[in-house]
């Protein structure tokens, strides 16, 4: 998941910022905003960014415009942008899309040969173990790295292009909201277990009712989370 951990270095950052200036910007403004160096809310001035850029006005007006459009940023008139604050009924209306696409996704995977599905079950088996990890080290970063990267796993062995651009997006929107979910140890076991069923149920003989039950585990694990969320806030 480069597009969410992987921020450009400021001096990688400085080597290839003549490549393409707006992509760059984009790229480095969204892995500010998702690693909270940006908060919800707050201004992104145009001034500050192109002296902590170390570019001009255009790229970084045409990196806003970008993230305006995915939704990160809002633009207020007479103010300039800002990291966009959810509401809680966008909160909610995305963890009930997400939930759609986990449990296709599962469906989709179940449906991989049998190699395939064991494969990623080990892989799943591994974040598993790092959560725990994370969990008995009180690293909620770490764990909360781990969690995303068990879920999208689940959108990478299914390989469809559109649902794996649809829940990019979806995360980075929820990004600062679910970690906020997960911000008590107990929250995370409560969630870590879950994940450790779903593995389970993915490893199962494949029926229609098998298709089912991993869907509708997927499906009420984001569900769960809305509400570990909720519980909080």
């Amino acid at each position: 998941m480069d597009w969410l951990f992987n921020p450009v270095a400021d001096a990688e950052f400085e080597e290839v910022r003549n490549t393409s200036l707006s992509k760059l910007v984009r790229d480095q403004l969204l892995s500010q905003i998702l690693s909270g160096v940006f908060a919800p809310g707050q201004a992104l001035r145009e001034p500050e960014l192109v002296d902590r850029l170390k570019v001009s006005r255009v790229p970084v007006r045409e990196a806003l415009r970008e993230l305006e459009s995915s939704g990160l940023v809002v633009s207020r008139k007479h103010s300039g942008a800002y990291v966009r604050e959810l509401s809680d009924d966008e909160v909610r209306d995305l963890y009930q899309f997400r939930a759609l696409l986990d449990s296709h996704a599962g469906r989709i995977v179940m449906g991989l040969p049998e190699a395939r599905r064991a494969e990623l079950a080990n892989a799943l088996d591994a974040q598993t173990e790092i959560m725990d990890a994370a969990i008995r080290d009180e690293q909620p970063q770490s764990y909360y790295r781990a969690n995303l990267q068990f879920h999208w796993l689940f959108i990478d062995y299914a390989g469809n292009k559109e649902i794996a651009k649809a829940y990019r997006e979806l995360i980075q929107k929820l990004h600062l909201a679910r970690l906020k979910g997960l911000s008590t140890p107990m929250h995370r076991s409560e969630s870590n277990a879950e994940h450790k069923r779903i593995v389970q149920a993915l490893r199962a003989a494949v029926t229609p009712a098998d298709v089912d039950h991993l869907a509708g585990l997927l499906s009420s694990h984001v569900f769960n989370a809305y509400e570990r969320l909720s519980r909080i806030t």
